[in-house]
């Protein structure tokens, strides 16, 4: 369960390319290596272009920690 005092932001401490799946585990509250794990598999099964579509509109709108 997301934390209300814990705004959803990118990671700088968690980041592999912009932050935005370590933002996501920090804001959730999960490991951000299962979250990236889960998140490129349901990239793949669902033909990779929505996944790296979703990721690029959250770098764009996801602010910086």
């Amino acid at each position: 369960m997301p934390d209300p005092s814990n705004p959803l932001r990118r990671s700088n401490k968690s980041r592999m390319i912009a932050g935005v799946c370590g933002g996501l585990a920090e804001w959730l509250g999960w490991d951000p290596t299962v979250l990236r794990v889960v998140y490129v598999a349901v990239s793949i099964l669902s033909a990779a272009f929505p996944g790296i579509l979703a990721y690029i509109i959250l770098w764009i709108l996801m602010p910086e920690a």
